[in-house]
């Protein structure tokens, strides 16, 4: 039996399928798009009419690859892009008529306990652990160890949101990133108070941002042999150090780095920043499964 899952992300829609055998799954195909579908929503929360298309086209060839691999169920889950924007629902009915594909909208407590299935799948968690998932509408923090899912949170900070808000210059300038900074402390009070009780020792990193600073720091790594990568944190400091201080036409240059990050790693990077310096955490970890790893294990 063939599965599939579509993730519709506020920047990447993610296409996997797998086969099911006696149990188990073995991922046969896996590709994603840069659909960017959050482009310009933070203005009036609204998918604009471009952005609106491109997600439709990209459904459309998911769609054809999907009945090639004659693929038995389907499952759709959209996040903070579509479920934000107040034509979202506008955008899942013309998909629907469209391609046939039914979309689900989870909120942002679905969002993260699908994180936490997929990461645990994963192999990454070793002791108490903060997995962080930074998406481009929101960002999911969830405590965990290896048998426990303690707590679990998502925040509307992606980093297409946090961009949009707050990247006003190029390289970032202070004053931007100082406001910034504000905003993340007025809202992961909560996140702040109760890892400091909870005390996880090691920050995993979901995919996303974190697989291409995996990828920055070895460029030799090949992440789709690996589930899970430790990243050096001396060696993380210095590369998002490097990033924040850079332009636009700097990082464009850089190895590693996929044109669609080139702006939204600097969040990113300020974002893992503040979790690390916050919490005083010095050990980091990669998972290469996320949210629709999570989706595939609920479907077998």
């Amino acid at each position: 039996m063939k599965l599939a899952v579509i993730d519709l992300g506020t920047n990447t829609f993610h296409l996997i399928i797998a086969e099911q055998t006696m149990g188990d799954l073995q991922v046969i195909l896996k590709i994603n798009r840069p659909v960017r579908l959050g482009e310009d929503i933070t203005k009036n929360n609204f998918i604009i009419p471009t952005a609106f298309e491109r997600g439709i086209e990209c459904l459309t060839a998911f769609k054809q690859l999907i009945d090639q691999h004659e693929v038995t169920a389907i499952k759709a889950v959209a996040t903070s892009g579509v479920r934000s924007a107040k034509n979202g629902t506008d955008f899942i009915e013309k998909a629907k008529s469209l391609t046939g594909i039914d979309i689900t909208i989870i909120d942002g407590d679905e969002e993260a306990q699908y994180i936490y299935e997929g990461v645990r799948s994963s192999g990454a968690i070793d002791g108490k652990s903060l997995i962080m998932d930074i998406g481009g509408g929101s960002t999911e923090f969830i405590l965990c160890d290896e048998t426990n899912l303690i707590w679990k949170k998502s925040y509307d900070i992606g980093a297409a949101r946090l961009m949009q808000a707050f990247f006003k210059s190029d390289p970032i300038s202070p004053d931007d990133q100082k406001s910034l900074i504000h905003h993340l402390n007025n809202e992961l009070k909560a996140l702040i108070v109760i890892c400091k009780e909870f005390g996880p020792k090691t920050l995993i990193g979901s995919a996303g941002a974190f697989e291409t600073y995996a990828e920055m720091i070895s460029p030799g790594l090949d992440l789709t042999l690996a589930n899970t990568a430790m990243i050096s944190y001396p060696d993380y400091k210095s590369l998002a150090d490097r990033l924040i201080q850079s332009d636009h036409a700097s990082r464009e240059k850089m190895e590693g780095l996929i044109p669609l990050r080139v702006d939204m790693i600097v969040m990113a990077s300020i974002l893992t920043n503040y979790i690390l310096t916050e919490l005083n955490i010095k050990q980091i970890r990669l998972s290469t499964y996320d949210l629709k790893m999570g989706v595939l294990q609920s479907l077998k």
